[in-house]
């Protein structure tokens, strides 16, 4: 197995100081991992590391480190990885690549920045995590990646071709990365959630009525579920509770281009229903 338990592994957890890696940075210490804990917003990052200490203090608990890290760039990064490779003796078990942006709107005003943003921080950032952490589970012999996808990383969702491009890369990414580790010890789980009740989530949100979201999914139930997976050495964990999602999965993964079609129906529908509410009545 490539992680075997939880309880004193040495586990880095980016995008930590909210949402799903704050959740998972929780579920680490919680079961007595010792959490390095990253992100690039300094302020969320030392309150979140605090809290952590404080529902530990008194209790059987591994270390809590914060780093602050921009994933986007390589040497921090590296140094990140390094630091971690300190807290306990020199080993390093688990990268959880939870650093992540949203953005959307339709292609015709989608800028170039926000599209290169979304590459660099959800694409880029799991590719020098990698890099960083692979040297020490070389050196091992075992380890494990968990990699946050999303089901846009699986599906063509209108409105949102930016993260979908920047998701379905660390689809591609993980799937081939596996086969090139084979046989080495270290695993990846790719994690595919629908919308989860996050910051990111509830930014997205107020800024376009053409996504229409409906977040079904807690941080938590997503950290609790991906643990366990990786500790069963799962590939993919797809989390799509509600039935629409489901379904277009399902029909996606048997005609890609009947998926796109009604993708594409439902969102003409969807700008349909806005232009007619913004209508002035006569």
């Amino acid at each position: 197995m490539t992680l075997t338990a939880i309880a004193n592994a040495v586990a880095v957890v980016t995008g930590a100081a909210s949402g799903i890696g704050l959740a998972t940075a929780r579920a680490l210490h919680e079961r007595g991992a010792h959490v390095v804990l990253a992100d690039i917003n300094a302020s969320s990052l030392q309150e979140a590391t605090q809290r952590l200490r404080q529902e530990g203090s008194g209790q059987e608990r591994g270390k809590v480190l914060a780093v602050v890290t921009d994933v986007t760039v390589e040497a921090q990064v590296e140094a990140l990885m390094r630091q971690a490779e300190t807290l306990d003796g020199g080993h390093l078990d688990l990268v959880v690549t939870s650093a992540g942006i949203g953005r959307g709107g339709p292609i015709d005003s989608f800028a170039a920045r926000d599209m290169e943003a979304l590459l660099a921080i959800n694409f880029m950032g799991t590719f020098h995590c990698v890099k960083a952490a692979l040297p020490a589970m070389r050196r091992q012999g075992r380890g494990h990646f968990i990699f946050l996808s999303s089901v846009a990383g699986k599906l063509p969702v209108p409105a949102l071709s930016g993260y979908c491009a920047s998701k379905w890369a660390v689809r591609g990414f993980a799937a081939a990365l596996r086969a090139e580790l084979y046989g080495s010890g270290i695993g990846i789980t790719t994690v595919y959630p629908s919308w989860v009740d996050t910051p990111m989530v509830q930014q997205a949100e107020a800024d376009s009525q053409l996504l229409n979201i409906q977040a079904l999914l807690t941080p938590e139930q997503v950290a609790r579920e991906m643990l366990q997976a990786a500790l069963q050495d799962q590939h993919d964990l797809t989390l799509a509770p509600d039935r629409d999602t489901a379904l277009i999965l399902q029909v996606m993964q048997q005609d890609p281009e009947k998926a796109e079609e009604l993708m594409g129906r439902a969102f003409q529908q969807r700008l349909t229903q806005l232009q007619g509410s913004h209508q002035e009545p006569a």
